[in-house]
């Protein structure tokens, strides 16, 4: 998924990038996170939340660091991928203070599954009340993989969110389940009548997309306003793809993965199979990815019109280069620090905010230097 540039241009690309990859600048702000997730930055220069997988809700402020574990905070199942996960504010947060918190769920067989609810942030910062779970993969059929639950605002304040398929991939097929889906609510938590599936026997009305594996990013696209998502492959085939109303992305039917024995997926018709969605970009070979946000900034020029994403097993920040819906180009930052990044998000500020995912995790500005 590379084009190729001409030779002159791509020399000179290549001595940008790296010039651009010397100048990164990192500061370290906050250590000590637990298997730190996700983090949404508070108004008014508040700080910012910080979720970390074992269940704990933390505050984190310039100059005063992390808070104790806010209270209120729903129990979480806590097994391999699953415990608390992402965290977003609602748009209307100045009047409401509602939060939104995606976690895992137990159930009685012993597996778990994903689930999504919001609680008021009370004006001390300090708990949740009146927590209430808005939306929940019942049963959950994971084992502690493929749980997802990325969640973002589109400029309309419909909530989408993206469930895994729970490492059960038919259900990534199945209309009336919520594995392996995009779902888009309104900001009460209610069902959007113009969602394509409302009306439909045998189907979720939460659903928007479907035929996903586990997805891991979730942002809008400032220019295009489109939502776009993440999401890992099995051994290999990790790609990202542009959301559109009503459309199957295929998994397990198309992928440009390989199963974890080596095998072709079960089930797997090759890379590009009729009446499926192709991603936008992929990679063969898997870097693992993870958060991701766009960079609309005007702190650091030569970043403008790029998609920022973690990796995990590759242990680096990638960036891809946009022309419209297309990638461009791609480099790999900070792959010196050996680090696993889990979340990307740019701040108010217009520098990029990352948690790195380690039992002594880490909270990281990074920029350019002037």
């Amino acid at each position: 998924m590379f084009k190729p540039l001409a030779a002159v241009s791509l020399l000179a690309l290549l001595f940008s990038q790296a010039a651009m990859a010397e100048n990164v600048t990192v500061e370290e702000l906050q250590d000590g996170l637990n298997h730190p997730w996700a983090l949404a930055f508070l108004p008014d220069n508040q700080g910012m939340l910080i979720t970390e997988r074992s269940g704990e809700l933390r505050r984190w402020q310039a100059g005063k660091g992390l808070s104790a574990p806010l209270k209120g905070v729903p129990e979480v199942w806590t097994r391999s991928q699953g415990g608390l996960l992402d965290v977003v504010l609602a748009p209307d947060f100045a009047e409401s203070r509602r939060v939104w918190l995606s976690y895992t769920r137990g159930e009685p067989d012993g597996r778990g599954g994903a689930a999504v609810g919001y609680g008021r942030l009370s004006e001390d910062y300090q708990q949740l009340s009146d927590f209430r779970e808005v939306i929940r993969q019942q049963p959950g059929l994971s084992g502690g993989a493929n749980l997802g639950t990325r969640m973002a605002f589109d400029g309309s304040g419909n909530l989408f969110i993206a469930f895994g398929d729970n490492f059960q991939a038919e259900k990534a097929q199945d209309l009336n389940a919520l594995q392996g889906k995009i779902v888009r609510l309104k900001a009460d938590g209610s069902i959007p009548p113009d969602n394509p599936l409302v009306g439909k026997a045998g189907a979720r009305p939460e659903i928007w997309t479907w035929g996903m594996r586990n997805p891991q990013g979730l942002a809008l696209n400032p220019w295009t306003r489109q939502m776009w998502e993440s999401e890992h492959g099995p051994r290999g085939g990790d790609e990202v793809n542009i959301l559109r109303k009503g459309a199957n992305y295929g998994w397990p039917l198309a992928t440009w993965g390989i199963d974890y024995s080596g095998a072709k997926v079960p089930g797997s018709k090759g890379g590009e199979v009729e009446g499926t969605l192709q991603p936008i970009w992929y990679w063969k070979v898997s870097p693992a990815i993870s958060g991701m946000a766009f960079y609309n900034s005007d702190r650091f020029s030569q970043w403008k019109n790029s998609l920022f994403i973690g990796a995990l097993k590759e242990k680096n920040l990638i960036r891809l280069s946009l022309n419209g819906e297309r990638v461009v180009d791609q480099q790999r930052l900070l792959e010196d620090r050996g680090e696993r990044i889990r979340d990307v998000r740019v701040g108010p500020d217009g520098w990029l905010y990352l948690l790195t995912d380690e039992s002594d995790g880490k909270l990281l500005r990074v920029g350019l230097a002037p």
